[in-house]
Parts: structure tokens; sequence; C-alpha cells
């Protein structure tokens, strides 16, 4: 019931907006989820309605130290998970073990990391995916049309420049909030794929 409830006032608030929302949940029940553009604070509460109405519970990663009392609880109905920069497991190590434990989890990275332009995305839901074998599902808020949904799946490869051809294919016509602060979907690694790629000599 406040499955439904929470639904039903997103659905009302999308609409009295104007907006729709597009496309079904995967029937993956573990994926890493992105949403882009990011230009607006208004992305989060755009991003979580959107998530309301196709009924996916969204989780999210946080510092250790916000999960403490007397807030933990809080976090942690909210979706949180706590991840600890200390330990000897990398950020990415950890929240592939999480993946592993649970029998469904619905991962919230952020690619980009600000609402600034940037020249490269972070990789950490690339990382993500690929350690705990899991696809990444490119959700989208499209302020052009005022639509927000979810796209097809990715089934990351290994071969980061053709998945990234994929995902800016996708992401290609959507429009933020404020256009002049998008940014291309570009992973620092694909610079460095190409460079380790033998040159081919011409005869």
């Amino acid at each position: 019931m406040r499955r439904k409830f929470k639904s039903w006032i997103a659905k009302a608030w999308l609409g009295a907006l104007g907006w729709r929302v597009e496309g079904e949940v995967p029937a993956a029940r573990k994926f890493v989820f992105i949403a882009a553009p990011h230009t607006s604070n208004w992305d989060l509460p755009f991003m979580l309605a959107t998530a309301y109405v196709l009924g996916v519970q969204i989780s999210w990663m946080g510092k250790h130290t916000i999960f403490r009392w007397p807030f933990g609880w809080f976090m942690r109905a909210l979706g949180g998970i706590a991840v600890d920069r200390r330990s000897p497991q990398n950020l990415v190590e950890q929240v592939a073990a999480r993946f592993a434990k649970a029998d469904a989890l619905i991962l919230a990275v952020p690619p980009e990391g600000t609402r600034k332009k940037v020249v490269y995305w972070k990789s950490g839901f690339y990382q993500i995916a690929r350690a705990a074998q899991v696809p990444v599902a490119m959700g989208f808020l499209d302020f052009g049309r005022k639509v927000a949904g979810l796209g097809p799946l990715l089934h990351t490869t290994g071969d980061v420049c053709a998945d990234m051809d994929q995902v800016r294919a996708f992401y290609r016509d959507l429009r933020g909030k404020r256009p002049a602060l998008e940014s291309t979907p570009r992973l620092r690694e694909e610079d460095a794929a190409v460079s380790a790629k033998p040159a081919v000599s011409a005869r």
C-alpha cells in the first residue's frame, strides 16, 4: 500500500508538471542505475518520482559515518548503503560484495558527480557493474520533451570504448534542465584504452 501511495503521488506530481514516464523495469533483479544528464538540483526529485512511478526501490552509497546513531536507521530506510573508505577493500570491491550478498539490488550511481559540465564521467558505475557482473540501466531525464524513464540495459563487455559508444548514442538527443551544463558521456579509461592500442603502420 505504501508503494502504491508513493506511485500515485509521484504520477500526480509529474502529471501536474506535464511530464510522463517511459520504459519498463528490467527483469533483472540486480543492476546499476545511472541517471543523466545531471544539470540541476531538480534532477533528484524527478529521479525519485520516476522510480516511484516505475515501482523501483533505489539504493545509493554514502560514507559510513552518516549511518551512525541516531540517524543511521533513517538513512538505511531511504535506501542508503554504508561504504567505508578506510577499508582495505576499495569502494568497487565493497559494493560488488553487497551485490553478491543481495537477492535484489538497484544501485543509483551518479556518473557526472556534479551539476557542472565535466570532461569525463566518473567510471564508478562501469567498474561496479563489471566487478559485480550486473548490467547497467540507462535512466534518463529529458527536460526537452518532459519525459523520464528507463532506457535499455547495457551489458558491459570490457571493451570500454564500444560500451560507451552505446551510452553516448542513447543520451545524445536527451536534454537536461540546463543544456549548457550537459557533459558528453566519456570515461578517462577510454583515452587510456585508445593509447594502449598498437599503432598500425602504413606500408
